[in-house]
């Protein structure tokens, strides 16, 4: 060992003080001290080496007098302590939950009741309905609701005073009363005092003499260096309102929103009382009563101003509600009449010179405009479009408006919803065509649309700032061109179809075949599906679709510069770019934000050459315009229909699909049309494979026939090199989730569901597309949970992919050990229920229970003998961390042997040229190190486990001492 240091304190080794070798490292670096190591593990808090990543282990070091087996006193004792820890921390998790999943949105939900009961009698009894058992479960899962409710306003709230913060107040809340001195530095760093009303107003040329005087004289008491704040050469004026200023300005500075900061040393165990302290009390405390206050300052102050203002107005009979949504609607009435009077207030405040409290109303009022513009533009203007999709494609489900009003009563919150979900996709995709546009189309042709992918684009800074005028003006023409867009593209279309393709309509929403029948298109739809068109570039295709049509309608037109913008030149390019811009930064960003927000000119705007009759030309490209959207959505309405439907009549090998009612002969029976969802599926599906093979077709011919050849032969020989893997794909995606939906339907459906006295039917395509989805779970599952081998074969068959995938590797470790413990979990109870038990039971009705509940019993076996091996486990832990409490006097590192992987390869493959003393020997001392090795291991696992082993890090100096 002499020439070897440690590589942390570069010391030899002492007699006290021997170097180790703990990790894979060689070289210079491979030597270290043992309390150097564990004072390197103190402070870094890894037990892993940086380098090359091994795992450090010790063995422990116990007292001379332990004896071979524990007396059964400690072991008892230890027992004991575990238990009552147990018992502790269940008793004070269980306090945690009933507290926040109990206590919080139980007081939540009822505090809310009561509120908007409206009775005496729920004021008599609200103690005693506060701690009811009646529908309890109901009252905490709605009370979950309101709490969600109230933590999403509280977050709001916070991020609306962040974004008042950073983009600045609109104009009117920063603007000075004109009736008060405004003090403003001008550009040589003085005060300029506005005069009051009514005072004569300062002449440039004056006041530039002034400023020259000042100038001189304060050059005067530099020289001098005898500065006088307050003293004779100070006017008395300027005495006398220096403190007006100065509190002017705290006042000018006051922020009512700068709450105060939260305690540094609180974390989410702490808050939710995770750490095992009792703290969370308090903060259980605080929330329900933030609850209260939010439910009654958000929600039950606006209800009763807007019912009071309908009761007064004698709009609502007493007693009475005129829509499904009175709550709702009332409360929104609320927020507009305090809204107005939050107008006036301020106007009285700044009339009356009230800075702070003019402040105050300015901020509520932001609150209060923010909040119903949010809840006009997310939820009124998706829902009105999804009304409006609705109505316009009545025809195209053969549906009237009586049903639509049918089913709103029936079901009033479901037929909302639904509606305004798909207003929002519509909304969403509108928008996605949009920005889809604006990069094929010249910068300043969407003027009057926003640009979502503008950086400085903020809506919330937008609602701060601009008026109440221009949002509703965007508003209203936001909902005309949505309107018009469903008219062209969806209402256009159908009356199309009606007319020239009466037979083609309605479309099927209700199929009546079963699931089984239909499995292979359900899972075509949830997962082939996605991951082909996610690969099909397809935006790349309707971009480049766009960008043609542009340059056929602007030739046709002649306003290409117009639409596409005229080409760059060289000279024009490096003029703009050598252009000065403004500099913005001095201002800060609420001022920059404000000057976006009132620009009159679009942003990127590129200029164009106008020619003769400019205003008919754009007029004939708006009707071009709307002729396109409505043959394209024409065809997208009918083509993939029309593929899907022959397609799956041709591969349904004689089920009953059918073409439209109207297409089937008087006299005979109709077949039953399968789910239109799956006929589109299926009908894009195979559009793609076509326009995907006119591409390549186009793009190979031209190339001659040698690259059409060589294609040929690069796909044969890819197709070839998957051929395995298809085998795989196969194996993963057909036998493992056969098995896995046939077991649960073994285990769970079938003896709850089924009879005694019936014979269950199992249906495989079912059981195959459940098992897909199950095993698509499992997987999710699987690798959120804990560290085993199941998961790092998942992890590693997610990180080789497609490119690198590993067939040997996915078989041996995910493939056999999963199809061999479903083979097992199938087989063997039935071996056991078919061919054995009936030896010894002759009763069929006994035989079938049995065959029925045989494999749930077989679950439950499994989940105790799982429950017994862990506490088993559990039990050796404790042991070795009772005999580590008594016994256990330090611990001793262990060195990692670097001849232990060449051994094991010698050993595996079996070296034929040592004689056979030189092997029995080698053996033996393999075996030797092996068992060492593995006593070691086992130690420092039971060590490291233990509680009394945890810190072996600072124990580790005893060893040596």
């Amino acid at each position: 060992m002499e020439g070897d240091i440690c590589r942390v304190c570069r010391c030899e080794a002492q007699s006290d003080r021997p170097l180790f070798h703990p990790c894979i490292c060689t070289g210079s670096i491979k030597w270290i001290h043992q309390d150097c190591l564990t004072q390197w593990m103190r402070y870094s808090r890894k037990e892993y080496c940086e380098l090359c990543g091994h795992r450090f282990s010790f063995t422990p070091i116990y007292s001379p007098d332990m004896p071979r087996v524990l007396p059964l006193k400690y072991v008892a004792k230890g027992l004991l302590s575990s238990v009552g820890t147990a018992v502790k921390y269940w008793i004070h998790y269980t306090l945690v939950a009933l507290a926040w999943l109990g206590v919080v949105p139980l007081t939540a939900y009822r505090t809310y009741r009561f509120l908007f009961s409206g009775s005496i009698e729920m004021v008599l009894t609200l103690p005693i309905d506060m701690f009811s058992t009646e529908n309890l479960a109901i009252d905490v899962f709605r009370g979950c609701f309101v709490v969600t409710c109230t933590l999403f306003t509280f977050i709001g709230l916070v991020w609306l005073r962040e974004q008042i913060i950073h983009g600045g107040g609109p104009d009117w809340l920063e603007r000075d009363d004109p009736q008060i001195p405004e003090v403003a530095a001008n550009a040589n760093g003085q005060a300029n005092v506005r005069p009051r009303v009514g005072e004569p107003e300062v002449n440039e040329n004056d006041a530039e003499n002034n400023n020259n005087d000042d100038n001189n004289n304060e050059e005067e008491h530099n020289n001098n260096n005898t500065p006088q704040v307050g003293g004779v050469d100070d006017p008395p004026e300027a005495a006398i309102n220096e403190p007006e200023a100065e509190a002017a300005a705290d006042e000018a500075n006051w922020n009512p929103m700068e709450w105060d900061r939260a305690a540094e040393e609180l974390t989410w165990e702490r808050l939710l009382g995770l750490d095992g302290s009792m703290v969370f009390l308090e903060h259980v405390f605080w929330v329900v009563s933030l609850n209260t206050a939010f439910i009654i300052i958000f929600a039950f102050c606006p209800y009763s101003i807007g019912n009071s203002l309908i009761s007064l107005l004698g709009i609502n009979p007493p007693g009475k509600q005129l829509t499904h949504f009175h709550g709702l609607l009332t409360t929104i009435l609320g927020y507009c009449v305090i809204g107005i009077t939050l107008v006036k207030l301020h106007a009285i405040a700044r009339f009356l010179r009230w800075r702070r409290q003019r402040r105050i109303l300015g901020l509520c009022y932001i609150v209060v405009k923010v909040s119903l513009l949010s809840v006009v533009e997310i939820g009124v203007l998706p829902l009105v479009c999804g009304w409006w999709l609705d109505i316009c494609s009545l025809p195209m489900f053969d549906a009237t408006l009586k049903d639509r009003k049918a089913s709103f009563k029936a079901a009033p919150g479901t037929s909302l919803f639904i509606h305004w979900m798909f207003g929002m996709v519509y909304v969403y995709y509108f928008a996605s065509f949009i920005v889809l546009l604006r990069e094929v189309l010249r910068p300043g042709v969407l003027w009057f649309l926003r640009n979502l992918n503008d950086p400085d684009f903020s809506p919330i800074q937008e609602m701060i700032h601009l008026s109440i005028m221009n949002h509703m003006r965007r508003l209203i023409s936001s909902a005309i061109i949505f309107g018009s867009a469903v008219l062209l593209m969806l209402w256009a279309p159908i009356q199309i179809l009606k007319n020239f393709w009466p037979t083609f309509l309605p479309y099927t929403l209700s199929g009546d075949s079963e699931v089984n029948e239909i499995s292979l298109q359900l899972l075509l739809l949830q997962f082939v599906l996605p991951s082909f068109f996610e690969q099909s570039h397809t935006r790349i295709w309707l971009k480049g679709l766009v960008h043609i049509w542009c340059n056929v309608v602007a030739r046709m037109l002649g306003i290409k510069s117009y639409l596409l913008g005229a080409d760059i030149r060289p000279n024009e390019d490096e003029a703009a770019q050598a252009r000065p811009q403004p500099d913005v930064g001095a201002a800060g960003f609420a001022a920059a934000h404000q000057a976006m927000i009132q620009r009159d000119f679009p942003v990127g705007f590129q200029p164009y050459e106008r020619p003769k009759f400019f205003a008919i030309r754009l007029m004939g490209l708006l009707v071009l315009t709307c002729i396109s959207l409505a043959i394209g959505s024409l065809a997208v309405l009918t083509v993939p229909v029309w593929i899907g439907r022959h397609g799956m009549a041709l591969g349904s090998m004689g089920s009953n699909i059918a073409p439209p009612p109207n297409a089937v002969s008087a006299g005979t029976e109709t077949p039953v049309r399968p789910h239109e969802l799956y006929t589109i599926a299926v009908g894009m599906y195979l559009c793609w494979l076509i326009s995907r093979g006119i591409a390549v077709a186009v793009n190979l011919l031209p190339q001659g026939r040698e690259a059409v050849i060589a294609r040929v032969k690069h796909w044969i020989s890819i197709a070839t090199s998957y051929a395995m893997i298809m085998v795989v794909f196969v194996l993963m995606l057909g036998v493992i989730p056969l098995m896995f939906g046939l077991l649960l339907e073994l285990v769970v459906v079938i003896p709850l569901r089924v009879p005694p006295d019936q014979t269950p039917v199992l249906f495989l395509w079912q059981d195959w597309a459940l098992g897909v989805l199950y095993t698509k779970i499992a997987c999710a599952l699987t690798l959120m949970g804990p560290d085993w081998a199941l998961k790092r074969a998942i992890e590693q068959a997610y990180r080789d992919g497609l490119g690198h995938m590993n067939l040997s590797f996915i078989v041996r470790e995910l493939g056999l050990p999963v199809i061999t413990c479903f083979g097992l979990a199938l087989a063997v109870p039935y071996v056991i229920a078919h061919s054995i038990l009936p030896v010894f039971f002759t009763n069929p009705l006994t035989r079938t229970l049995i065959a029925r509940q045989i494999y749930p019993f077989f679950l439950l076996i499994a989940f105790v003998i799982g429950i017994v091996v862990l506490q088993v486990r559990q039990f050796k832990k404790l042991y070795v961390a009772i005999k580590n409490d008594k016994y256990l006097v330090g611990q001793r590192l262990v060195n990692y042997d670097h001849q232990r992987k060449k051994r094991r390869v010698s050993v595996a493959t079996g070296e034929e040229e040592t004689s056979g003393s030189a092997s029995s020997g080698a053996d033996s001392t393999t075996a030797s190190s092996t068992a060492t090795e593995a006593f070691n291991e086992e130690a420092t696992d039971a060590t490291a486990d233990s509680p009394g082993g945890s810190g072996h890090a600072e124990r580790a100096m005893e060893a040596v001492q």
